[in-house]
């Protein structure tokens, strides 16, 4: 299929499906005519992307994770590659930590307007 037949059935902007190709973690073979063609597994391929960057994975940690995901995107079956779960705790920590300071930020914002809406004018 080509590219924009593949934005149709994904949802997913020619542009984006042009970086997951550039990130390498979409393949594709050029026609004579130099149109990228994917093969009939990118529709999933493309789900278990957008799962994996909606997760908060940056596309060099989904480089290495994509293999060990199968299945419909909807139900996605993980397989033990090595060093999968280290890899999704880390980033698991990664996240924790920045909600964490989100949470100080938003925290140290009402404490700051509160003070400007009681200050005398």
């Amino acid at each position: 299929m080509l590219i924009g037949e593949l934005s149709e059935l994904t949802g997913v902007s020619r542009r984006m499906i042009r970086y997951y190709e550039q990130q390498g973690l979409l393949g594709s073979t050029r026609t004579t005519n130099g149109y990228r063609q994917y093969d009939d597994q990118a529709p999933t391929v493309v789900g278990h992307i957008r799962n994996l960057l909606a997760a908060g994975l940056p596309t060099a940690t989904i480089a290495g994770l994509l293999q060990c995901v199968h299945g419909d995107p909807a139900e996605p079956v993980l397989s033990g590659c090595p060093g999968m779960v280290n890899g999704l705790q880390a980033e698991r920590a990664r996240v924790a930590a920045e909600i964490s300071r989100l949470n100080t930020s938003q925290e140290v914002l009402g404490v700051l307007l509160e003070a400007a809406v009681h200050a005398p004018e």
